[in-house]
């Protein structure tokens, strides 16, 4: 939770897709979503913090995740309720 307001990133569609492989930019730039229980952290038990693939910022620590039972990865509390939309 910080006071300081973070830039939006403005970046072309061709500048993401440089950046980002095929699914990172469908989800991420067009609103996709992968499929349930095939994501890299759905099921990750590693201790840490989860990072927005854009920008790096933190989102979410792991000692907030817990199993929804939905297949996605579920945050009870972001890191700086600012970074998540």
């Amino acid at each position: 939770m910080t006071d300081m307001k973070i830039k939006k990133i403005q970046k072309s569609d061709e500048e993401w897709r440089a950046q980002l492989s095929p699914e990172q930019f469908h989800i991420t730039r067009k609103g996709g979503t992968e499929q349930a229980f095939t994501g890299p952290n759905w099921d990750n038990k590693e201790d840490g913090h989860y990072h927005c693939v854009c920008c790096g910022r933190a989102l979410f620590h792991s000692g907030t995740k817990f199993d929804s039972g939905t297949g996605w990865p579920s945050y009870h509390q972001p890191v700086d309720t600012d970074a998540v939309t």
